[in-house]
Parts: C-alpha cells; structure tokens; sequence
C-alpha cells in the first residue's frame, strides 16, 4: 500500500475514532452526546477513506483487495457508505451504535499495513500491554455482573408470571434494580474491553508489524468484541430484554473464558 494512501486512510481511522467516542458515550450514559458531531467526522472521514481506496486502486490498477488489510479497508467504507445513504434516507441514527465501532476497529486494522520503527523505549510497550490487561479484566468482570444479572432477571421475571412469592424470591433485587444494573455493567465492559482491543493492536502493530494479524487467537479476541458489540446494540438500540439478554451474554462471556484462556499462550508468540 502506498504511503499517501496509508496517510488519507489514518487520517480516516482518526476521523471514526470521534464516532467511537459518541457510541461508548452512548452506551454508558444512554445519552447521545456527540452523534451530530461524530457524524461529521464520519462523513468527513469517509472522504479520506475514498481518496485511499481510490489512490492504491489506480497504483496496483486494479481493485484494491489484496490481502486482510486491503480487504478491511474496503469492506469498511463499503459499510460507511451504506450507513450514510441509509441514515440521510431513514434517519436510522440508532445503528450508529454498531457502525461507528465496528468502522473504526476495521479501518484500524486496514491502515497498519505499512510496518513502523518498533519501540524505542520497552517501557513504553510494557505500559500499554499492562494497560490493555487492564481494561481486558475490567471489560470481563462488567460482562460476568451483565450475564449474572441477566440470569437472575430471568428467574425473577419466572417467579413473577407463576405469581410465586416463595422466600428465595424475595431475597432477589427488583427487575429495575436488575434491568438498570444490566445496563450500566454491559455499557462500562463495552466501554473497558474496546480500549482494551485498540491498545493491543497498536502495541501488536507497533511490535510485530503485520505479522499479528495471522495469529489464530487474535481472531477470537475479534469474535468477542464482535460478539460483545452485537450485545449492546441489540440492548442498547433495538431494546432487548430478558431471555435474549441474558442468552447472548452468556454467549460473550464464553468467547471471553476462551480469549482469556488463550491469553497467556497469545503473548508469548507476541514476543517471540
């Protein structure tokens, strides 16, 4: 990939990242802040994002998806482009939820094809991946009190219809009480494991070039946030309740056990 075509496409991931910002904002305080303005910048960055798609197509003469990288960045402003045409069409703000974090981690990983000079200073490296440990166990303990809760909003909502009012029920918090703890605990994981994601493929790129995108077990941890992110903007935006939050909570937090579980296995490879 040329080097100007990787500039406009960073300058696009930049541009997206304010559209992470409003959609973590968003799930955490259930309140959107800066959709107007993320959705400027999403606008704005989808123009940067063209002129890359654009300017490597007409180097390599042909469609520029040669490989993942390429083929993120391609897929990504497919998706910007189709989000565009169907907010200004329908006025669907509310997938911006889903879209403007899934654009960004996709463009992300489009523009580190290009490898960079590795750490000058390790301190530097090690910080970070201690930071995303971190976040990664804080954004886990979120979606563990998410599916917990969720689980018990199911057993109370069971003694509800069944019209039981044994002792065991009345040890069990109010649905509210549940249903707002669902809420926040899911908002502050989403919010913990996606800086988590984005400061390891940095620390990733930045160590190992390209060569991390092929590691099987950064797939997982791609197919739990995916996983994670599917849970909130089916809470968040189309107003899931009950049984299906609490089946595909349980659903990330195994993609969560397994990512964790090959954590271990996954630095070392890292560093190799």
């Amino acid at each position: 990939m040329g080097e100007s075509s990787v500039l406009w496409l960073r300058v696009a991931a930049c541009l997206y990242s304010i559209g992470l910002l409003d959609a973590i904002i968003t799930v955490v305080r259930r309140r959107e802040a800066l959709f107007r303005i993320a959705l400027s910048a999403f606008g704005l960055g989808a123009l940067f994002h063209l002129v890359s798609i654009v300017e490597q197509g007409l180097a390599q003469h042909q469609l520029p998806v040669n490989d993942i990288f390429q083929t993120m960045s391609f897929c990504a402003f497919i998706i910007t482009a189709a989000f565009l045409a169907i907010y200004y069409r329908y006025k669907a703000g509310s997938l911006s939820v889903f879209i403007f974090p899934l654009v960004f981690v996709m463009t992300l990983v489009g523009a580190l094809r290009n490898p960079v000079s590795p750490w000058s200073n390790p301190v530097m490296g090690n910080t970070l991946l201690v930071v995303h440990v971190a976040a990664s166990l804080a954004g886990y303990a979120a979606l563990l009190f998410t599916a917990a809760s969720a689980v018990v909003y199911l057993v109370q909502e069971k003694q509800l219809k069944r019209k039981q009012t044994n002792s065991f029920y009345r040890m069990l918090p109010p649905l509210g009480t549940l249903d707002d703890l669902i809420s926040k605990s899911l908002g502050l994981g989403f919010a913990f494991l996606t800086i988590g994601m984005v400061i390891v493929i940095i620390w990733a790129f930045v160590g190992m070039g390209t060569r991390w995108i092929g590691e099987p077990r950064v797939a997982i941890s791609f197919i739990t946030w995916a996983v994670y992110l599917a849970l909130v903007f089916f809470r968040v935006s189309a107003g899931w309740r009950g049984r299906k939050t609490a089946i595909l909570s349980i659903v990330a937090l195994a993609c969560c056990m397994i990512t964790w579980l090959a954590h271990a296995q996954l630095q070392k490879r890292l560093l190799q």
